[in-house]
């Protein structure tokens, strides 16, 4: 049975009286793209770079296939890393920036080089650019010139900091692409990080979510984002809805939940395992699983339109139900009624797709506080401003 790619073992990191990183295991396998996400100073970067070599753990133990790397010095770490900022030399072609990992390590033949930088190259399909320089590159083409100079050398694990950050849009999508390739093409094992929600669920195999230093869950991309295992991984993952309620009962297929003081729901997953009867618990849906109408639906929730959205290819609305919060609701547009501010009308849910989650103390400070907290963790992370301790 082949080692592990990465293997944390109780490791920990502080800056003077800050914890960066609280102590946590994580497992990363051979040729898995692994992401660790999260919003600014929740201390996955901290991890990566703990991993190369550039921070000293506080506590803990750290391999990498299977070797103790503690006190093993980057350049001799079986790792390489991609930086946010690139890190390319001016003043060296393209050719010579890939090639510049291979001299700085073991000796190796002036037409041994010229092949390995030509595999790179044609790796990253920029072999007919490999005489310019960065400033004639876009920015796109210099991140791919910043992978081959990463891969050059063959190392077993490929950390990226944020790559795709940078870049505008319609590149970051193209190199997403190109990334998700390079990797299968490779079969390397690549660990990422990035704040960015949609970039990790659409390249990762698993995703680590962090916050406040915690290690929050570890899962595959659909893990995460339908079975959350805590408030802030619903709310960082995709928006959601949280609705406060109480955990009447439960069994190993289904849960018996009163939302608020009110209405009582049958949810037929396995979500509440492991939450007691009485318990104090939030249930989070997702937008697109509920729906609006002016009809007297049984089991629906009397609200108020407040607000309304055009996204393009759907509309967001927001309504006040009569259980005092405020619901975020997605539907696809041209797909029946458009509702105006201010009708009264119904809310309906598919609430076998929700997870119950048991609620810690200060997660809703006010009704519909749960969507205005998702808000503000995607602006701090869209700000992408890095820092120590992230």
């Amino acid at each position: 049975m082949s080692a592990k790619a990465i293997q944390a073992i109780e490791i920990s990191k502080r800056f003077g009286t800050t914890q960066a990183v609280r102590t946590l295991n994580l497992d990363v396998e051979q040729s898995e793209f692994f992401s660790l996400l999260g919003p600014s100073g929740c201390g996955k970067t901290t991890l990566l770079r703990m991993i190369a070599g550039f921070e000293k753990p506080s506590a803990g133990k750290l391999l990498v296939g299977g070797k103790d790397v503690l006190g093993v010095p980057p350049h001799k770490r079986p790792v390489n890393m991609v930086f946010q900022s690139y890190a390319l030399f001016p003043h060296l072609t393209v050719f010579e920036n890939v090639a510049f990992g291979l001299k700085s390590g073991p000796k190796i033949k002036s037409d041994a080089l010229a092949i390995r930088v030509g595999e790179a190259l044609n790796l990253v399909r920029l072999s007919h650019l490999s005489e310019r320089f960065p400033a004639q590159l876009s920015g796109g083409q210099q991140q791919r010139v910043a992978l081959a100079r990463a891969i050059v050398n063959r190392p077993m694990v490929l950390l990226l900091d944020e790559p795709l950050s940078a870049l505008d849009p319609q590149i970051r999508e193209e190199m997403q692409s190109e990334l998700a390739r390079l990797q299968r093409q490779l079969n390397m094992t690549f660990v990422m990080v990035t704040h960015d929600q949609d970039e990790a669920l659409a390249l990762s195999s698993r995703i680590a979510v962090f916050y406040n230093g915690n290690l929050e869950q570890v899962g595959t991309p659909i893990e995460v984002y339908e079975r959350p295992s805590t408030p802030f991984v619903a709310r960082f993952i995709g928006n959601t809805n949280l609705i406060s309620g109480t955990l009447l009962s439960s069994d190993k297929c289904s849960a018996k939940v009163k939302l608020g003081d009110q209405k009582e729901v049958v949810i037929n997953n396995s979500t509440a395992n492991g939450v007691a009867a009485g318990s104090k618990i939030l249930v989070s849906i997702k937008p697109q699983a509920l729906t609006i109408s002016f009809s007297d639906l049984q089991n629906g929730l009397p609200s108020k339109v407040t607000s309304r959205s055009y996204l393009g290819a759907s509309t967001e609305y927001v309504v006040k139900a009569n259980l005092g919060v405020d619901l975020r609701v997605s539907s696809v547009t041209g797909q029946g009624i458009l509702f105006d501010i201010g009708d009264d009308v119904v809310v309906d849910a598919d609430w076998n797709t929700c997870a119950i989650l048991k609620e810690e103390a200060g997660e809703l400070n006010a009704a519909g506080g749960q969507n205005e907290t998702a808000v503000e963790v995607k602006e701090q992370t869209a700000a992408g401003g890095e820092k120590k301790g992230d």
